[in-house]
């Protein structure tokens, strides 16, 4: 057992959560994810990934969920020709200086307040709470596309929340969702499969949340609210697999070592069981 990864892993599960988005919103210690990091990157990465199953997001109306508190990647998503951007996050935590930073590149759908920056209605709704919750739902009009970067493996309800999301696209919407599998120390990407439920929950995982969900349980919850689903898989990681498979609990493997080394996937949707 690795003794660094135990104690970063119960300093982090022990940690308050104001500490650990304090850390995140300035990129100390914690890493943020490609949406917060590179924000043109995470748009090229939806375009494309839409691109790839026939479909784009000119004159759409599209729901980034788990957008971090940032607007760049609802402003870059207008200026890529969106209609409008609704721009979803259980918490309110927005990101002043680097949205004011936005300014004047994207004045078009931003309007200064004092010395903040907020969204223009007409371009970008801002929707924050339990998207689960009938008072949220209701803010908002269907949505063409749903897209989220590194956002799934951090639920807590997968089930619950996708069909939330289901019920908020339109009946020829689709969603993609990049999904990162791995234990987020990432030196050891299967590490977290080797504890029980139990004492994951209660000592190791982090404030963040990470579901452990693999491969096939996504599988089944999109196939549960979409017609069609397609998953790709981006990456393996066949020789760190190997090497954590002796401790490895059961309940997560299938024996299929193609599918158990999976370590990122991207999750395409269309068409909601409504």
């Amino acid at each position: 057992m690795n003794i660094k990864y135990l104690m970063l892993r119960l300093i982090r599960h022990f940690m308050p959560e104001s500490v650990a988005r304090f850390l995140l919103k300035y990129r100390w210690i914690i890493r943020p994810g490609l949406e917060s990091r590179d924000p043109s990157a995470a748009v090229e990465q939806y375009i494309a990934g839409l691109s790839a199953y026939g479909k784009s997001i000119n004159g759409k109306r599209v729901l980034v969920f788990g957008y971090g508190g940032r607007f760049a990647v609802g402003v870059e998503l207008l200026r890529k020709g969106a209609a409008h951007v609704v721009l979803c996050d259980h918490f309110v935590l927005l990101d002043k200086e680097r949205n004011l930073e936005l300014l004047p590149d994207y004045a078009d759908y931003l309007v200064t307040e004092g010395d903040d920056v907020k969204p223009r209605p007409e371009f970008i709704t801002l929707l924050h709470g339990d998207i689960r919750e009938d008072s949220i739902q209701k803010q908002i009009a269907e949505v063409d596309y749903v897209l989220s970067t590194s956002v799934y493996e951090h639920l807590n309800d997968v089930k619950g929340i996708t069909q939330a999301l289901a019920k908020l696209t339109s009946p020829q919407g689709a969603h993609l969702h990049f999904v990162d599998l791995r234990d987020h120390y990432f030196k050891h990407p299967f590490e977290m499969l080797t504890f029980s439920d139990c004492v994951w929950k209660n000592f190791f995982n982090p404030t963040s949340n990470l579901n452990r969900f693999r491969l096939t349980s996504y599988r089944d919850v999109f196939d549960a609210f979409f017609q069609k689903m397609d998953i790709s898989i981006l990456q393996r990681l066949e020789v760190e697999f190997r090497l954590a498979l002796p401790r490895i609990r059961p309940e997560f493997l299938t024996g299929d070592e193609a599918q158990d080394s999976v370590a990122l996937i991207h999750i395409f949707a269309e068409i909601p069981r409504h």
